[in-house]
């Protein structure tokens, strides 16, 4: 199958069909490729093209004043960092206004089939994440990440045996793992940045309640946050959670409850009116939210009040 053109976007469903039409080396394997920035020269053609790539994509980028687009959008870097695609989303080549420094791996997902990391990189939620969530790393950790991509890149080099998959494989897991600690150790240093988004989310969810939003739209989903604090809804979820404990949906059932003990302390709302007012459909359904996340229904919460 060759590669399509749909809604200008170009669609890759090989590596070896995107290598090809980008004028890159042919891939040493035709399900797992690494671009090494200093053995590849990358064109203008790369720089400029918008594509969906149908299989799995990491670059790490060492480059400074190093651009990247992501849907209709370009960020701009100044720091070592990583990210990460899954396969059909859209994204544009690496612009830098030196040399490119780093690498690029990308990895069909028949790779995996019949191994364990087939199901478990779906799991790895840093795949959702948008370009500018990147992974930004350490001195330590360049080194770390550097030296399993260069494992990869001589593996790949070497005459296949009955092992080469095997070994592949347990590099590729092993990147991942260490990018997942990577982005926790993240999350911890990069806690100012962290609690002010937090701060934010906090102050949507108030503003959110203050109105009839929640008569009209209903009860806020996750979608409506990290839309509005434009971040990726995993993102999202994995930072609060690595922080706080609680993830995105956990934190709007707080705010929930928070608001239901208000107005059942200090309005005279009836139980169907203050359901209604939090934005759920029906009062049974606030009755049984509320009694499981209080162990009271909402009624005998009220009297204990009076």
């Amino acid at each position: 199958m060759k590669s399509s053109e749909i809604n200008n976007l170009k669609h890759f469903d090989t590596i070896s069909e995107m290598q090809q039409e980008l004028g890159l080396p042919k891939p040493l394997h035709p399900l797992i490729s690494l671009l090494d920035y200093s053995e590849v020269e990358i064109k203008d053609q790369l720089l400029s093209l918008n594509f969906v790539m149908n299989f799995y994509h990491i670059t790490y980028n060492d480059s400074s004043g190093c651009r990247m687009k992501y849907g209709q959008t370009t960020y701009d870097f100044n720091e070592a960092g990583m990210c990460f695609t899954s396969p059909g989303q859209s994204l544009a080549g690496i612009q830098s206004t030196g040399d490119p420094k780093g690498f690029t791996l990308l990895i069909h997902p028949d790779f995996f089939r019949g191994y364990p990391l087939e199901g478990k990189i779906k799991n790895y939620g840093f795949f959702s994440y948008s370009i500018n969530e990147s992974l930004y790393l350490s001195d330590k950790e360049k080194n770390i990440i550097t030296n399993i991509a260069n494992i990869i890149n001589e593996e790949l080099k070497t005459s296949i045996d009955d092992l080469s998959q095997d070994v592949l494989i347990s590099q590729v897991e092993l990147m991942l793992i260490y990018s997942e600690r990577f982005y926790k150790r993240q999350f911890v240093t990069r806690k100012n940045i962290n609690n002010d988004l937090i701060g934010k989310m906090e102050l949507l969810l108030d503003n959110y309640f203050k109105t009839d939003q929640p008569m009209i739209q209903g009860i806020p989903t996750v979608k409506y946050l990290s839309e509005n604090l434009k971040v990726s809804p995993r993102y999202l979820g994995d930072m609060l959670r690595s922080i706080t404990g609680c993830n995105t949906q956990q934190h709007i059932h707080l705010k929930l409850i928070e608001k239901a003990k208000e107005k059942l302390r200090n309005t005279d709302l009836s139980i169907s009116e203050i359901a209604y007012e939090l934005g759920f459909e029906h009062p049974q359904s606030f009755s049984k939210f509320f009694r499981t996340k209080t162990n009271f229904s909402p009624l005998e919460f009220k009297q204990s009040f009076n």
